[in-house]
């Protein structure tokens, strides 16, 4: 049988797991809860102690898979937004997050989340494309090349999730919900994947 000792310290490096509060901070939570991890969470939460430090650069393996159906039964999406701990991604604010994304990937039929996860032959050819358009157009050479990137960036904004102008407040990107709830929780939230369906679609 494990000793007191032995289950306290496995105790306390998974309530820093869940939170990535400090030892300290978790042990007195542990201390306080009698053990119990569930209220430990709790304590830290009511303390403010369970806060990232960093939040970009940490792990995000919790989370929520969301699927949504549209109306009419022809559109489908499911997405995969991740956050640091099981106790953010049960949160009201999180579940609208997710669902917010899944609908507004329904609606505005992005091609990936960021821009880096787009295609290299894609953003050569719309490049390309771009580049012929201005030449066409007899811009003059010192100006091409910022409208050829002006044009690029709106393809973005138009093709990128994190881009994109929010469907129900198109003040606001994708990516400054995401920033939003980042700031709000303390921890990184990131939207990892997605996949949309369209009947009669490829």
């Amino acid at each position: 049988m494990a000793s007191v000792k032995e289950v306290s310290a496995k105790r306390v490096a998974e309530l820093r797991a869940r939170t990535g509060a400090g030892m300290m901070d978790c042990k007195r939570a542990l201390e306080e809860a009698g053990g119990d991890l569930e209220k430990a969470v709790d304590v830290l939460r009511k303390k403010g102690a369970a806060k990232a430090d960093t939040r970009a650069g940490r792990e995000a393996s919790e989370g929520l898979v969301e699927a949504y159906i549209h109306f009419n039964g022809r559109v489908g999406v499911l997405v995969e937004v991740n956050c640091e701990t099981d106790f953010v991604a049960r949160t009201e604010d999180f579940k609208q997050l997710v669902r917010d994304v899944a609908l507004h990937i329904a609606s505005a039929k992005p091609l990936a989340v960021r821009v880096e996860d787009l295609p290299g032959e894609l953003v050569e050819r719309e490049r390309k494309i771009y580049e012929a358009q201005a030449a066409e157009e007899k811009k003059p050479d010192a100006v091409r090349a910022k409208i050829v990137e002006g044009r690029l960036k709106k393809f973005f904004e138009d093709a990128v999730l994190l881009e994109q102008k929010f469907v129900k407040d198109d003040t606001r990107t994708v990516g400054d919900l995401v920033k939003a709830l980042v700031a709000k929780t303390g921890e990184n939230v990131r939207i990892r994947r997605f996949a949309r369906f369209e009947l009669g679609g490829r």
